[in-house]
């Protein structure tokens, strides 16, 4: 049965118990301000792991918090700008046509949202645990 929990830290994340796609509120963003879809949920077959594509908008001055995944993220720039930074590496501007990959979890945000972002975002998670955690800054 699929469930609903609240993880509030990410623009790139949705709410998960069970992994059901919901809204979330984003921390560091007024509620309802980030869109999220999930497009397509898959069972990999091997272990725990699930995949999930979703497709994320976040509005221009939107900090998206620290944060860390429990698996793979693998997004690409539909459209707007911004800038990604990751523990360890230098940050760097994101555009549209671009793609970029946190390996998991290593914390990581995003910030300078000059124009409205749309991602599409592709997650392969251990699905017994919260697609989202914040990190300490």
């Amino acid at each position: 049965m699929l469930t609903r929990r609240w993880f509030g830290a990410c623009f790139i994340c949705a709410g998960v118990g069970g992994f059901a796609a919901t809204e979330a509120a984003a921390q560091g963003a007024p509620a309802g301000q980030i869109k999220r879809k999930l497009l397509k949920r898959t069972e990999t077959g091997t272990g725990n792991l699930v995949t999930l594509l979703m497709e994320v908008e976040v509005p221009a001055g939107v900090e998206v918090p620290r944060h860390t995944h429990p698996g793979i993220e693998s997004a690409f720039v539909l459209e707007g700008e911004a800038e990604l930074y990751m523990q360890g590496q230098e940050a760097v501007p994101v555009r549209p046509g671009e793609g970029f990959q946190i390996p998991p979890e290593v914390p990581h945000g995003v910030r300078k949202v000059e124009k409205p972002l749309r991602l599409a975002i592709t997650y392969v998670v251990d699905k017994d645990k919260p697609l989202v955690t914040l990190a300490p800054a």
